[in-house]
């Protein structure tokens, strides 16, 4: 990921809260078939882990060989960044349109795990975090289901886990522009339906002021 100096991102905080927002990562990897990516919701887990699992019929771990680094990626909000948004255009034009955005590339050696073990550790972590997101204290709970259709669920999965060895994060939050200009990009996306983005680029300029 190209990234210029003033465009990494650094602050750890920042990169987890991207990785949280943006849980549906995308993995790449190169395989015998060449490029393949799956985009499948990822947990960030202590030791520097991440969790997943993956459908059974999906080929993803057959191509794949255990210990083979893949690349997962976490992309935040982004939006576009109109020149009418700077207040100094008037007066001399030198603007051109861009784009702001959060991105996350995670490198790491990825592992199959094909026991029930890993495969309700994974279910059950995943489905814990985001179900309590959704719906608090009556969140869904595997225990729930069924017993004989649990467990015919979790036959037709496959469990990973990623072992990370490298972060790449840019944040692109028109950190190049004059206060003036800033907060004109954030005024702009804010009318524009991106009240998300422009809370991000303000924040972002009050933490480094």
């Amino acid at each position: 990921m190209y990234i210029p100096p003033h465009y990494q991102e650094l602050d750890a905080a920042e990169i987890a809260a991207v990785m949280e927002a943006a849980p549906l990562g995308c993995i790449v990897a190169e395989t015998p078939e060449g490029l393949v990516a799956n985009h499948i919701p990822l947990l960030a887990a202590e030791a520097g882990m991440l969790i997943g699992h993956v459908a059974l019929a999906n080929d993803m771990h057959r191509l794949i060989a255990d210990g083979q680094e893949v690349l997962a990626i976490f992309r935040g909000e982004d939006a576009y960044v109109s020149p009418n948004f700077y207040p100094s255009k008037p007066e001399h034009h030198r603007h051109v349109p861009t784009w702001n955005y959060q991105a996350v590339h995670v490198y790491g050696a990825i592992s199959f795990q094909h026991d029930d073990h890993a495969k309700r550790a994974a279910v059950g972590l995943l489905t814990r975090l985001h179900e309590r997101r959704v719906n608090g204290g009556r969140a869904w709970r595997m225990a729930d289901a069924p017993a004989d259709y649990m467990e015919k669920m979790l036959a037709s999965i496959v469990a990973f886990r990623i072992s990370v060895h490298r972060t790449l994060a840019k944040s692109k939050l028109s950190q190049n522009r004059d206060e003036r200009d800033h907060q004109g990009a954030v005024d702009g996306l804010s009318a524009t339906g991106h009240p998300g983005m422009a809370e991000r680029m303000a924040r972002r300029r009050t933490a480094h002021t």
